[in-house]
């Protein structure tokens, strides 16, 4: 499958493997299939505390793009953070250098706050050229690339990150950083990166 801006995919690719692949902080989870990275304690405790706090101050019920909406599809609560706040600036510049990447590239970072029951259903990341929203994405800067996602607490049961082709479930661990491929080396979309927000248990999930 030819995706939008593939060449352009597979030399950011390389940039960032070559990066994470050199970083002794960071965990290449095992799989031939995608390239998804661990990185523990990427937050402090007091980060992690002052993110969730922010959260419940911009969480809003989580929205999908027009045409892609379904009932129940997506349940948490989420929300953009104010790029130009301080303690923002400083964790994006960091996620900047631990990628290699530009922040200029990267979308506003976005909080997402689950409680007992809320889930995000199997999903991409990557965006669907044929889809309505494209023309816009096209604009806006193009096809995504990597995933970075931030744990900020210990979900006492449930809300695992799960990528269901691939028979792997993260647990949520308090200061991790995730991060994924969406594309794969040659820089099409990587269908393997199907993953979705499991249903939290007990407690919440930010």
């Amino acid at each position: 499958m030819v995706g939008p801006d593939q060449d352009a995919l597979a030399k950011v690719g390389e940039t960032v493997r070559k990066r994470l692949d050199a970083d002794p902080k960071a965990y290449r989870v095992p799989t031939d299939k995608a390239e998804i990275y661990a990185v523990g304690e990427f937050l402090t405790s007091n980060e992690c505390r002052k993110l969730a706090g922010m959260i419940d101050m911009v969480a809003r019920p989580s929205t999908l793009y027009e045409g892609t909406y379904k009932d129940g599809f997506r349940t948490s609560y989420s929300g953009n953070f104010d790029s130009q706040d301080p303690m923002v600036k400083m964790i994006s510049r960091r996620m900047d250098d631990a990628l290699g990447l530009p922040g200029k590239i990267g979308e506003t970072m976005q909080g997402q706050r689950y409680l007992p029951g809320q889930e995000f259903k199997n999903h991409h990341d990557y965006f669907f050229p044929s889809e309505e929203y494209w023309k816009q994405e096209r604009k806006n800067g193009g096809q995504r690339s990597w995933t970075a996602m931030m744990y900020l607490n210990n979900v006492p049961a449930g809300g695992a990150t799960a990528f269901p082709t691939l028979g792997i479930q993260i647990a949520p661990k308090a200061g991790v950083l995730l991060l994924w491929n969406n594309a794969k080396p040659d820089g099409s979309p990587n269908v393997n990166t199907l993953h979705a927000g499991t249903p939290v248990e007990s407690g919440a999930k930010y």
